[in-house]
C-alpha cells in the first residue's frame, strides 16, 4: 500500500511538473522554464546525497572544498573567465567520486557569488560547475584522465562547454524572439571568454594538478573519508 501511494505520490508530482512546463512554454516565460528545468536535473544529485549515511568529517570536507572553489575565484573576478574554480572541483571529483565533485561545484557557484553576485545565473552555474565535477568523477579511473593530456582535453572541453552552456540563460532571458542569427552571435560574441576559461583550465591542470591530487589522497587515506566513492 505504502508503494502505491508513493507511486501516485510521484505520479502527480511529475504530472504537475509537466503541466506547468507546457503552460510556461505557452505563455513564452521561458526563464522561469529554464529554472525549473536545472531544479528537475540537479535534484537527482542532492536527493541521493541527502539519502546518503556520511560522516561529520565528510560532510565537513565537501564543504571545505566547496569553499576554496569559490574562493579561489574571487582574486580573480577582473579577468573574466579566468579561474580556478574548475580546476578545484575536478579535482576534488577525481578523488572523491561523482557526487563529491557535483556537489563541490554546485557550492562553489552559490557561495562564490555571495562575493561577486547572485542572480538568475547562479543555478546556471550550479548546474554547469557541478556537471564539470559529476562528468570528471564518472571518469576518474579511465585511461584518459589518468594522463595530463587527458585531463587537459577535459578542462579545455568543458571551458567551452560552461560557456555554451551559459549563454543559454542569457538568451532564454533577455531575447524575446530567438533565432539562429541571435544564438550564432551571442556564441561568436562569448568566444573569448570561453577560450579564456578554457586555457586557464589547461594551465591549472598542467601546474598544479599532480599536487592536488596527491594531497587529496593523501587526506582521504589517511582520514578514511569517503571509502564508498571508489571503484
Amino acid at each position: 500500500m505504502g508503494k502505491l501511494k508513493r507511486t501516485i505520490y510521484v505520479g502527480s508530482m511529475a504530472a504537475a511538473v509537466v503541466v506547468m512546463a507546457v503552460v510556461l512554454w505557452m505563455d513564452k516565460y521561458y526563464l522561469p522554464l529554464s529554472f525549473m528545468m536545472i531544479g528537475l536535473a540537479m535534484l537527482p544529485f542532492f536527493i541521493r546525497f541527502e539519502r546518503k549515511s556520511m560522516k561529520a568529517e565528510e560532510i565537513l570536507l565537501i564543504a571545505m572544498l566547496g569553499a576554496i572553489a569559490a574562493v579561489s575565484r574571487v582574486p580573480f573576478a577582473p579577468l573574466p573567465s579566468v579561474q580556478p574554480t574548475s580546476f578545484v572541483i575536478m579535482m576534488s571529483a577525481l578523488v572523491f567520486g561523482p557526487e563529491v565533485g557535483f556537489l563541490v561545484g554546485s557550492i562553489a557557484a552559490v557561495v562564490s557569488n555571495m562575493f561577486l553576485g547572485q542572480g538568475p545565473w547562479t543555478p546556471w552555474q550550479m548546474f554547469c560547475w557541478g556537471m564539470i565535477g559529476f562528468t570528471a568523477g564518472l571518469l576518474r579511473n579511465t585511461r584518459f584522465m589518468k594522463s595530463l593530456w587527458g585531463k587537459n582535453i577535459f578542462g579545455f572541453s568543458w571551458g567551452f562547454l560552461f560557456g555554451w552552456i551559459m549563454n543559454l540563460w542569457f538568451l532564454i532571458g533577455m531575447y524575446e524572439h530567438l533565432n539562429w542569427k541571435v544564438f550564432a552571435s551571442a556564441y561568436v560574441a562569448s568566444f573569448y571568454f570561453d577560450l579564456a576559461h578554457a586555457l586557464s583550465n589547461v594551465f591549472f591542470i598542467s601546474i598544479f594538478s599532480a599536487i592536488w591530487i596527491k594531497i587529496l589522497l593523501r587526506v582521504k587515506t589517511k582520514y578514511g573519508l569517503l571509502p564508498s566513492n571508489e571503484k
